[in-house]
């Protein structure tokens, strides 16, 4: 499982180092996608299957003929990313995934169970800030969702 927060520094090529609690899960590829919110997704190979199955809608395998999937799917699959993970456990975000948040020094590597999210990290304080004042509504909120 893949939990905790880390805050690494962008070498000047643009790369990350995961933490080396989440190397051994990740393996050697993964997928970096835009995440929601103001953060990336990373996804193993395996978990990236398990998403890209569930957003293709494998009753009719015709998500193409819904609008919001057709438009989902455009958000995440459109602007994924292979990334190899380097000897040294570093890995190369595109530029293109790294202007959409922000990121410029540092970035904040959080574990969320099946996937590591990445933060600029001043956004990953006010995100943290703003949850950590809700977590009791939230889960209430949750726990009534689930009777």
């Amino acid at each position: 499982m893949l939990i905790g927060e880390y805050i690494h520094t962008i070498d000047e090529k643009n790369r990350v180092s995961m933490p080396a609690k989440f190397r051994q899960e990740l393996g050697k590829k993964i997928i970096i996608t835009p995440g929601l919110g103001q953060c990336l997704f990373i996804f193993t190979i395996k978990e990236w299957q398990k998403v890209s199955q569930k957003l293709s809608d494998s009753d009719s395998d015709l998500s193409f003929l819904k609008a919001d999937q057709r438009s989902f799917n455009r958000y995440m699959f459109g602007r994924a990313a292979e990334v190899e993970i380097d000897s040294i456990g570093r890995i190369l975000i595109p530029d293109f995934l790294k202007e959409r948040i922000g990121l410029k020094n540092s970035a904040a590597v959080i574990g969320v169970k099946d996937r590591v999210e990445i933060w600029n990290e001043s956004a990953w304080s006010e995100q943290k800030a703003i949850v950590e004042k809700q977590a009791e509504q939230l889960a209430e909120k949750l726990g009534n969702e689930k009777s």
